[in-house]
């Protein structure tokens, strides 16, 4: 089920691989970090597919090619086709396409999974503001990305080209810790010119369109680590979602989260998917998962009780959301947060 203002996580009775057909998975902070795999998730995914679940690999990182994406994937031991993978690439690709004419020159600011896809939509991929594009588009380039980059896409814009990026996320998870996304070079070209660009990324529709023409899931479940794109991407879409904390989000943030940030569901990792999901209840004036028992105190959100810190991190988020309604919640929940060790 989706819906507009949810209170609590949700419980289910089946195990969210038999519930739901498709997963439409995260790749960055979910399946892999930095190029390795994630605890649990080559095990996870492997069983959720051979119960018969389709997996889908959903990203808004636009730099390497669907067949890249698909080769690692295997590498890692999770096999997968490139028909598999939809990238922010593609549905950035979509967009201008609907907007340009065939054969339409396009400055491009990122790594290869840019070209090949604008190669596919019939638009021609050129590198510099003095090859008359008439279109830019930026997506993740990369560590090794060169400055000038940016100058070319400011000089482009700046002389009537339109302006794309294939998403606005500000961070990347990576082995070695968070790092500067394709968002925080979008705002450098943003300094620069003071312009808009029109994004496809998630949380956005033109991301969401693009996974649905290509994955038909029926029943699909959004699978995430972050609130800002993949939750509020399954929000916007009326879907539901899994936030698996392996990525960037963690627990103080998930429980201030107003509603287009909340997810259907939460678990550590991708072994959430394989699992059912316990009950939320109302237990008093306070809400109870598992042997915790959450609630309002003051100013505070307070915690009692003792067992899987998961369990424990569910009845905090029933207690802070039903406390902001349709609004951000703003208590204090250092002491309750610290007593999971999350």
């Amino acid at each position: 089920m989706s819906q507009q203002y949810r209170s609590r996580p949700l419980g289910s009775d089946v195990a969210l691989s038999e519930a739901y057909d498709t997963a439409l998975l995260d790749l960055d902070g979910v399946v892999y970090a930095g190029g390795h795999a994630i605890v649990h998730a080559v095990e996870s995914l492997g069983s959720a597919r051979e119960g018969g679940m389709h997996l889908a690999y959903v990203t808004n990182n636009a730099l390497r090619t669907p067949d890249a994406v698909a080769e690692h994937l295997t590498e890692l031991g999770v096999p997968a086709d490139a028909t598999d993978v939809i990238t922010s690439a593609q549905a950035v690709a979509r967009l201008m396409a609907d907007q340009l004419p065939s054969g339409a020159r396009v400055l491009v600011v990122g790594g290869e999974g840019l070209r090949v896809a604008l190669r596919e939509r019939g638009l021609v991929p050129v590198e510099s503001a003095d090859d008359d594009p008439v279109a830019v588009v930026q997506g993740f380039g990369g560590p090794d990305l060169p400055w000038g980059r940016f100058a070319e896409a400011a000089y482009a814009i700046s002389r009537g080209a339109v302006w794309f990026a294939s998403n606005t996320d500000l961070t990347i998870p990576g082995a070695r810790g968070i790092a500067p996304g394709n968002g925080a070079a979008v705002e450098v070209v943003r300094i620069a010119t003071g312009a808009e660009p029109q994004v496809a990324g998630k949380p956005l529709p033109p991301m969401h369109r693009e996974t649905v023409l290509r994955t038909g899931a029926k029943r699909p479940l959004v699978v995430g680590d972050r609130l800002d794109t993949d939750i509020e991407g399954a929000f916007n879409g009326g879907v539901d979602s899994l936030l698996v904390l392996t990525g960037v989000t963690d627990a103080a943030q998930l429980i201030a989260a107003e509603p287009r940030y909340r997810p259907t569901y939460v678990d550590r990792d991708l072994r959430g998917l394989l699992t059912g999901q316990p009950e939320v209840s109302e237990d008093g004036d306070g809400f109870r998962c598992g042997g915790w028992t959450a609630g309002v105190r003051g100013e505070a959100l307070v915690l009692d009780g003792e067992g899987d810190a998961i369990d424990g991190l569910r009845a905090l988020c029933a207690a802070a959301w039903t406390h902001a309604g349709e609004g951000a919640c703003g208590l204090d929940a250092q002491k309750a947060v610290a007593r999971l060790d999350l």
